[in-house]
């Protein structure tokens, strides 16, 4: 096995997803995922005296690429967005607010169909949290 695996898409999303529950658990937050591909936020967290709680939709990529998000901004929910890219060899994570999501995001159309992304350069606009 390979020290850096290629990852496939489900594999990249899982690593992504525990990532961000284990810095989240080290910055004090209680993290719990949710179900897997069930629609909605993909990690509730809540601070240690449970006065707080957040919702954390994660995309997890394998290079710094663009963010696909779908054929509609319906998607975009939850109280932050964490997208963690090059998860299988230097993890940096972006945390965003659903609103900066849908106002960056790139509208695309090929073919009659509309897609929208978030390219790096808007998900970069913040410093990336050390890891």
């Amino acid at each position: 096995m390979s020290l850096h695996p290629t990852l496939d898409p489900q594999l990249t999303g899982n690593v992504g997803l525990y990532y961000c529950c284990y810095r989240l658990s080290l910055m004090g937050w209680n993290v719990m995922p949710t179900a897997r591909n069930a629609r909605g936020v993909d990690i509730i967290a809540y601070s240690r005296d449970a006065s707080r709680f957040v919702g954390v939709q994660v995309k997890a990529l394998s290079k710094r690429n663009p963010v696909p998000l779908g054929t509609s901004l319906d998607k975009v929910m939850g109280d932050f967005w964490i997208i963690v890219n090059k998860v299988a060899t230097a993890p940096s994570a972006y945390i965003m607010l659903p609103s900066e999501v849908t106002e960056r995001a790139h509208r695309g159309e090929k073919e009659g169909r509309v897609s929208y992304w978030l390219q790096p350069a808007d998900y970069g606009k913040r410093p990336a949290i050390p890891s």
